[in-house]
């Protein structure tokens, strides 16, 4: 008859533990835990020999064994609309090097601008019961604020600004960033300003709303100038749209576009079709992704500082996360005109 040995240090699936982790190495089961989750007060030399340890034992962290055992996880969860560009890029990587050295894990969700999805992300991700969430804007279900409510864990919100929630947020004023877009462009002497967007969220729309109140206020406002599309933003999106709006509205002097690689499709078929840039058609973008500055000619683009947002928002979940409050809930990280050689 064959028994079992079944006590603390072995389980009867044969994997290894994190008890014989720290054996092999040396040290605490605590050390060893602190270790493999990137706590930085573990000494480098205990870090390198409990991962050395972990890898020759082939283990694996099981957070979810991890969640259950203390009712809490060591997890954040990111949630953000996309991953195809660095817009988004740039802030998970801050969000990353603030709450990693502190011991927690970025459990990232891509919910690809769809409210729904978002939703079904946060049901599933809340059964790791995280000890807190980083959203993308206000823009959700109401099933989704229920859930967040609920559940009561610290939430802080990135990328627009929200003063009369009572929410813990960083970003900037979507309304004055398209505010300050029209008001760039009738400075240059423009009269027949267009707005494009694409994607649709929220703060597409916000953006929008700004640069449709400036024009309005400057009796410059045209409806028949917004052109918009629930497609994904591209390149190749804003070539088409470019190309769509000056045959059918041959007057436009000036053009937003809601984010810069519809901008930077612009400019290409605007080469393309022999149309000057800005001497026919002034274009300015948003967001001022990397390889704006080095287009030709160069993009002018509102510059939004995605990676100090994610920084702060980081470090504003770390203070919830000790169990106090945010001293400034609300903060407005700003925009910048970027003025380039298209407007």
């Amino acid at each position: 008859m064959t028994t079992h040995k079944n006590d603390k240090n072995t389980r009867t699936t044969g994997r290894p533990t994190l008890n014989e982790v720290a054996r092999l190495a040396g040290v605490s089961p605590i050390t060893a835990s602190r270790a493999l989750r990137g706590v930085s007060s573990v000494a480098t030399e205990l870090v390198e020999k409990v991962q050395k340890a972990a890898q020759e034992l082939n283990y694996v962290v099981n957070s979810a064994a991890r969640a259950l055992a203390s009712a809490q996880s060591q997890s954040v969860v990111v949630l953000v609309p996309s991953l195809s560009n660095l817009l988004f890029i740039e802030t998970l990587e801050a969000i990353h090097q603030v709450l990693r050295p502190k011991g927690f894990e970025v459990l990232i969700g891509n919910c690809h601008y769809s409210r729904d999805e978002e939703e079904n992300l946060l049901r599933n991700y809340m059964t790791y019961q995280p000890r807190g969430l980083l959203l993308t804007g206000f823009d959700r279900t109401e099933s989704a604020r229920r859930m967040i409510e609920a559940n009561n864990i610290p939430c802080v919100y990135m990328m627009d600004l929200d003063s009369g929630a009572g929410l813990n947020c960083v970003g900037f004023s979507q309304l004055n960033a398209g505010e300050t877009a029209a008001q760039h462009l009738i400075s240059r002497g423009r009269k027949h300003l267009a707005y494009v967007g694409a994607q649709l969220d929220q703060r597409t729309l916000l953006r929008g709303e700004g640069f449709r109140r400036a024009l309005q206020q400057a009796g410059l406002y045209n409806p028949d100038l917004e052109l918009l599309t629930p497609r994904p933003s591209s390149v190749g999106l804003g070539a088409e749209l470019f190309l769509q709006l000056m045959q059918s509205q041959p007057q436009v002097d000036a053009i937003f576009f809601g984010n810069d690689d519809l901008a930077q499709g612009a400019l290409l078929e605007a080469m393309r079709c022999g149309i000057k840039v800005p001497e026919q058609v002034a274009v300015l973008g948003f967001n001022d992704l990397p390889s704006s500055e080095h287009m030709v000619p160069r993009l002018s683009s509102i510059s939004t500082p995605r990676e100090a947002i994610g920084r702060r928002a980081a470090e504003q979940m770390l203070t919830l996360l000790a169990g106090n409050s945010v001293a400034e809930p609300v903060v407005d990280m700003g925009f910048e005109l970027r003025v380039r050689e298209s407007t």
